[in-house]
């Protein structure tokens, strides 16, 4: 039988390579495959929870699947296939920004005007087959339900011990890494269920492209969490995940690790706008380092409801819309479906609100920091939040007032204050921005008031501020013993 490749978890692209946001690769013998980058999209009121997987993955879709532990058996009107585009909006309207903001000359007589703000960032059918011919044969896994839905044939499968399901696996076709009952015992020992996913190529190729569509599922749990232990089995290093999640009543938040605000609202150097993408990825690198590795980290927090106009400050992305919102899987907006009964155990009843509030959560994690999977709660903070990044581009014109004389000496001073929140956002040598700095075309053309000039000015107070308590200490056991060795002579 053709070896498959599995994903036990979410296939997800972010960047080249393919990735997972609950799950481990298994690939043939050959393959390198690792888990690296994934988002998914929560949505959760009461009991009942929306998650929608993002999967773009690359290479032949015979060699494709996943598997993904969920609570409860899933009904076939469970589970849907979504439109990829979605992540890119929610993605692009979500992400750190770089604002830029236009200094007045202050010789210039006239009221200051907002110049304008840019940011960038940066059918379903029940079947059978094979494989339930396969599955009744062992008696640790069972089957308990199978559909088709768009262009995926999924297996609903329970297991009683992890050495049985690891075996069903790879008689049908699946490779699993060493190791793989240690990460799967939990979860059957908790009673979850296992979401499988493979591509059915005849259903494939009735779609007009080649990518596969985020799949859907929404179940209820009292339990509001998200699997990643599975990830683990053979990653490559660390794995970055992105959480959309809407709620009706304010922000989500980890209950089982820190909860961290991202450094935001910095004013950085003017020539960092060339690269805006590294320098967020040295901050969020040495932020993640700093706060040592066990945390959700904030990136935005606002009120996204269709009557609320006001969704950012500045805003880089068109704002999702109510057909975006419903996509995502926000069912309250669409209205009370009165043959829905799958909300009757809910713990909050449902009071008709049409509020939706977006929490974007950005985990880094590995073995060591994150041991446990991630488990959240929704909280009642409607307080707003983004991570937002200044540049101030200079005036121009003639400075020769006493204002302007002023203008100019305070540049100097708030460019300095830059570069020193640089270095100490992303944890780098000043010295290492120096090319950037040069590279890019300085608006200031006072030469005493470039970036260029003042790295190395600021870079070498740094270093004098770093050995500057090691040479006090110095100094005092020298005058110290000097004193000690005089009294011991007599000579005080």
């Amino acid at each position: 039988m053709k070896m498959k490749h599995l994903i036990i978890g979410v296939a997800v692209m972010l960047a080249p390579g393919i990735m997972s946001f609950c799950g481990f690769y298994v690939s043939k013998a050959d393959g390198t495959l690792k888990n690296k980058t994934s988002q998914v999209i929560l949505v959760r009121d009461g009991n009942k929870t929306v998650i929608t997987m993002y999967n773009d993955f690359k290479g032949d879709t015979k060699d494709f699947a996943m598997v993904v532990p969920v609570p409860v058996v899933l009904k076939q009107e469970d589970i849907k296939v979504v439109d990829q585009d979605i992540f890119q909006r929610l993605n692009d309207y979500s992400a750190p920004r770089l604002v830029e903001y236009w200094d007045r000359n202050p010789c210039n007589n006239y009221p200051e005007m907002a110049k304008g703000l840019t940011g960038k960032v940066a059918g379903v059918q029940v079947s059978r087959d094979k494989y339930m011919d396969d599955a009744e044969k062992k008696e640790t896994v069972k089957i308990e339900a199978k559909y088709l839905v768009g262009e995926y044939d999924i297996l609903i499968l329970s297991a009683t011990e992890s050495t049985g399901l690891k075996e069903w696996l790879l008689n049908n076709g699946y490779k699993i890494p060493d190791g793989a009952e240690e990460v799967l015992d939990p979860y059957i020992k908790s009673n979850l269920k296992f979401f499988v996913v493979k591509v059915n190529e005849k259903e494939k190729q009735k779609l007009n492209n080649n990518f596969l569509r985020p799949i859907q599922i929404k179940f209820n749990s009292p339990k509001f969490m998200l699997p990643i232990r599975l990830g683990m089995a053979n990653a490559d290093g660390d794995q970055d995940l992105i959480v959309y999640a809407f709620t009706r009543k304010g922000r989500i938040e980890c209950t089982n690790y820190r909860n961290v605000n991202i450094a935001t609202d910095k004013n950085i150097p003017l020539f960092v706008q060339k690269n805006f993408g590294m320098f967020y990825n040295n901050l969020f690198n040495h932020q993640w380092s700093k706060e040592n590795k066990s945390v959700a980290f904030l990136e935005y927090a606002w009120d996204v409801s269709p009557q609320n106009y006001y969704h950012c400050d500045p805003c880089i992305a068109t704002a999702p819309g109510e057909q975006d919102l419903v996509q995502s899987g926000v069912w309250w907006l669409g209205g009370k479906d009165w043959s829905d009964y799958s909300d009757v155990d809910n713990d909050e009843p449902d009071n008709g609100s049409k509020n939706v509030h977006f929490t974007r959560l950005h985990f880094r994690y590995n073995r060591n920091s994150f041991p446990q999977d991630l488990f959240f709660q929704v909280t009642p903070n409607t307080e707003t939040f983004q991570a937002r990044y200044i540049i101030t581009h200079p005036a121009n014109g003639d400075f020769t007032c006493d204002a302007g004389k002023k203008y100019l000496q305070d540049l100097k001073v708030r460019r300095k204050k830059e570069l020193q929140d640089l270095t100490a956002l992303t944890g780098t040598n000043l010295n290492n921005w120096q090319q950037d700095a040069t590279a890019a075309a300085d608006e200031e053309t006072d030469a005493t008031a470039q970036y260029r000039t003042l790295i190395p000015e600021v870079a070498a107070a740094a270093e004098h501020e770093k050995t500057w308590p090691a040479s006090m200490i110095i100094m005092s056991a020298l005058v110290l013993g000097g004193a000690g060795f005089m009294r011991w002579k007599g000579m005080v």
